[in-house]
C-alpha cells in the first residue's frame, strides 16, 4: 500500500515537473522571432488584445501565439496603450507584455521642411505620425489658436520653425502643434524679436520674406544680401516684382522662366501687381532664410537677376538699366539653353 502511494506520488510529482516546466517556458522562453536584433512595433489606437494578437502573428513575430495569450491573461494585461515600441529578437513573452503593460514607448524623429503650404505640412507629418493629414490639418488651422496668435490660414505656417523634434508617434494633433509652437516660442528669443523690430516686421512677416529668399536662391552667402534688396524696396514702395511669387499665384511649379503671362495673373501673391508682402508664406523658409532676413546685409542695392553661368549666384543692380543690362545677359543664356518657359 505505501509502495502505491509513494508511486501515485512520484507520477503526481513529475506530472506537477512537467506542467510546471511547461508553464516556465511560456513564460521565460524566447517567443520573438525577428529578423534583426531589435523592430519597431507600432501599435494603433484602439487596439484591443484580439487586435494585438493578430498583429504579432501576422507579423510572423510570436513563435507560439497561445503561450503569449496565456502570459497575458496571467499578466492582466488588458489595456492596450498605442504607441510605438522597441522590441528585441529572442525576447521571452513576460518581456515583451512588461514593455508593452508599461507604455514605455520610444519617440520618432518629426522631421518636416520644403512644403510650400499648410496642407502640405499637413500631409508630411502625417507621414511619420499616427494621425492622417486632415486630423493635423484641422489642428494647424484652429480658429481659436489663429486668433490667440494673431494668424489667419494665410499665415499659419509661420508658426512652425523646420527642424528636427522627438515626439510620441500615437499623440494627438492638439499636443503636436502645442509642443511645436513652444519651440516657435523659443526660436523667437528676445533677439530674434528685437531684430524683427529694427525692420519694422512682425515675426510673421519675415517668415513670409525669408519664404521669398528662400525661393530666390540656394546660395546661403547670397541670402543676406537678396532680404537687403527685398527690405530696400519695401522702405521705398517699390513693388518686390519677386518671380517665385508669381509662381506660387500661378500653381505651376514647373515653371523655369517667368514670362509675361504670368506676370498678368491677378492673385495677391503676385508681387507686380500689388504692393508689398504677399498674404503670407510661399515655402517653408529654411532657418539660414529667416535669419538672412533678420541679419539682412545694408547696401543700395534696388535689383537682381540670376548670373548667365549656371552658377545659382547673382547680379546685384542699384540702378535700373544696370538692372536691364544684367536681365538682358540673363535672358539671352535662356535662349541659348532653349529654356523658354
Amino acid at each position: 500500500m505505501l509502495k502505491k502511494t509513494l508511486l501515485v506520488l512520484l507520477v503526481l510529482f513529475i506530472l506537477c515537473g512537467v506542467i510546471g516546466y511547461k508553464f516556465y517556458g511560456y513564460i521565460f522562453n524566447p517567443n520573438i522571432t525577428l529578423s534583426s536584433n531589435q523592430q519597431a512595433l507600432f501599435i494603433k489606437s484602439k487596439t484591443n488584445l484580439e487586435d494585438l494578437i493578430k498583429q504579432l502573428s501576422d507579423a510572423k513575430i510570436l513563435k507560439d501565439t497561445k503561450s503569449f495569450e496565456w502570459v497575458a491573461d496571467k499578466m492582466q494585461f488588458k489595456n492596450i496603450k498605442p504607441g510605438k515600441y522597441i522590441i528585441q529578437n529572442n525576447w521571452n513573452n513576460k518581456d515583451l507584455v512588461s514593455l508593452l503593460r508599461s507604455g514605455r514607448q520610444s519617440e520618432v524623429k518629426l522631421t518636416f521642411n520644403n512644403v510650400r503650404t499648410i496642407e502640405e505640412l499637413a500631409g508630411a507629418i502625417s507621414k511619420i505620425m499616427e494621425a492622417d493629414s486632415l486630423a493635423f490639418l484641422d489642428a494647424f488651422l484652429d480658429e481659436e489658436l489663429l486668433n490667440e496668435k494673431g494668424l489667419n490660414k494665410a499665415t499659419a505656417l509661420s508658426l512652425f520653425i523646420p527642424n528636427t523634434y522627438q515626439v510620441y508617434w500615437s499623440q494627438e494633433p492638439e499636443k503636436v502643434v502645442n509642443r511645436l509652437i513652444k519651440e516657435h516660442e523659443k526660436f523667437w528669443n528676445p533677439q530674434r524679436l528685437e531684430q524683427a523690430k529694427a525692420l519694422e516686421l512682425k515675426p510673421e512677416e519675415v517668415y513670409t520674406l525669408a519664404s521669398i529668399v528662400q525661393k530666390e536662391t540656394n546660395v546661403n552667402s547670397e541670402k543676406p544680401t537678396i532680404a537687403g534688396v527685398y527690405l530696400n524696396r519695401l522702405k521705398k514702395n517699390i513693388l518686390l516684382q519677386a518671380d517665385p511669387t508669381v509662381v506660387f499665384a500661378v500653381g505651376d511649379f514647373g515653371i523655369r522662366r517667368v514670362l509675361n503671362k504670368h506676370l498678368e495673373f491677378d492673385s495677391p501673391y503676385n508681387t507686380y501687381m500689388y504692393e508689398g508682402l504677399p498674404p503670407g508664406p510661399i515655402f517653408m523658409p529654411d532657418i539660414s532664410s529667416i535669419d538672412a532676413v533678420l541679419k539682412r546685409e545694408k547696401h543700395n542695392y534696388l535689383y537682381f537677376c540670376a548670373s548667365p553661368d549656371n552658377s545659382g549666384k547673382h547680379q546685384f543692380a542699384k540702378t535700373l538699366t544696370q538692372h536691364n543690362n544684367n536681365a538682358n545677359k540673363y535672358r539671352r543664356w535662356l535662349n541659348k539653353q532653349r529654356i523658354y518657359k
